[in-house]
This record gives structure tokens, sequence and C-alpha cells, in this order.
């Protein structure tokens, strides 16, 4: 997908009187900027489900798409670690039981089917629009440490290499980059780049008030955003 193409899902979404992208379209977004995500496809019908198994390799993830629904794991909207065909069937009758109890007015768009990614060292990298300072980057340790550890690094955009750099050594946890207890570093130099990276989409596209990938697996050679979140501003644009 081409920056102009993720700037029409935007203006798209906004003049509906949506302020959230659909996971689906938040990793199109970052994506445009050549951040890498996973293999995926939008099943829309559980009839489908055995001609898309046959576009991706297996093990999968099976989650839900859903305005309605922001914390997918507690929906129980999230399954992971099936290996086959059988198996996502399985997680659909699951998962739509789920619903069902759960969240019985969701609106469902349908399940996003998408190959697991290899376990590696998990960041946060989180965008911001501050209303005195302007656009703002986050890096940190992410997954679900994050609440916990709060161990994270701002700057203000735009972005350099050299301070890119900076928010990472400030981390208390930067040895799990540098490699850690026999585990081999992590390729940083690309990290670097993804974080610049995020510092262009605030300041390329106005619309967006909050931008956030976690987590952000990173490995000895690239990395993967495995769950993308994009708040926008309020109100219609008419560019």
């Amino acid at each position: 997908m081409s920056r102009q193409e993720a700037e029409k899902i935007i203006k798209g979404v906004l003049n509906t009187g949506r302020k959230t992208l659909l996971e689906t379209e938040a990793k199109q977004l970052v994506s445009a900027w050549g951040i890498p995500v996973p293999q995926s496809t939008l099943i829309k019908r559980q009839e489908d489900i055995a001609v898309m198994v046959n576009n991706l390799t297996p093990p999968f993830v099976l989650k839900v798409v859903s305005p309605d629904i922001l914390h997918k794991s507690e929906a129980g909207g999230v399954i992971t670690g099936i290996k086959d065909v059988e198996g996502v069937n399985k997680a659909w009758a699951i998962m739509m039981g789920n619903f069902k109890e759960k969240v019985p007015q969701a609106r469902i768009e349908g399940i996003l089917l998408e190959e697991m990614a290899p376990a590696g060292v998990e960041v946060i990298i989180g965008g911001l629009r501050d209303p005195q300072f302007g656009p703002a980057v986050m890096f940190g340790v992410g997954g679900i440490m994050v609440e916990l550890m709060k161990d994270v690094s701002f700057r203000l955009a735009p972005l350099d290499k050299k301070e890119a750099y900076e928010m990472m050594k400030d981390l208390k946890g930067y040895p799990l980059l540098t490699g850690f207890r026999g585990s081999m570093p992590v390729d940083r130099e690309n990290l670097v780049s993804i974080i610049i990276k995020f510092s262009d989409i605030l300041l390329e596209m106005d619309e967006i008030k909050e931008l956030e990938i976690n987590p952000l697996l990173v490995y000895e050679k690239g990395a993967m955003a495995v769950d993308a979140r994009v708040l926008l501003n309020s109100g219609k644009i008419n560019k």
C-alpha cells in the first residue's frame, strides 16, 4: 500500500465519524512506511476458511476485527497456535461463542487470520500529538511488561539516528537489545529506522493523534509489528 492510499483510508474513516483504525487498517498504515507486519488475510465467512488458509503458512493466530472491541483478548477475540484448517474452524466457532456471551452487540467486520511471528525481544513504539509540544515519539520495553515496568523514553519529532539511539540507551532494559545472558543482540540499526519512521508518520499525517505498535518483535535481523493501534483526531477532513 502507498502512502497516498493510507491517506485515503484515514480520510474515509474520519468521514464516517470513526476515530480509531481497525487493526487491519493500522497495519496497512505502518506497512506503507516500510514497517514489516505479518502476512494475513481477512475472513468474513466461515465457509471461506478452507480457501483462505492456503494463502498462509502455519502456525496461525486468529483475531477479531471490530470497531466495538478494543480489548480483543478480554473478549475472547484472540486465539494463537493454530496449526491447520481444522484448527481455524474450531477457533472460529469458539470465538463466535465468546462474542455471543461477552459482547453480543459488537459489530464484527471479520476475523483476521495471520501468520504467527517468531518469538523475539518485545518493544513498544508509540507516537502522540501533544497540544503544547507537538508530535512526540515513545520507545520502551514492550509486550505485557510495558505497564508494569514503565521503562520508556520520549523525544520530540523530528528524530535523527543519534536521538533514536539515545532513546534505546535511556532504557533500563537496554541490555535486552545488546545481548543478555547469552542471547544474540538485535538489529538495532533496523530498529532505529523504524523509530525514525514513526517520527515521519506523525510529521506527515496531521490526522493522527496517537499511534502505537505493541509489541514490535525485534530479531537478530529485522523486526515485525505484531499489533498496531491508531487513534485519530476528532472531526471530518476534506482534503
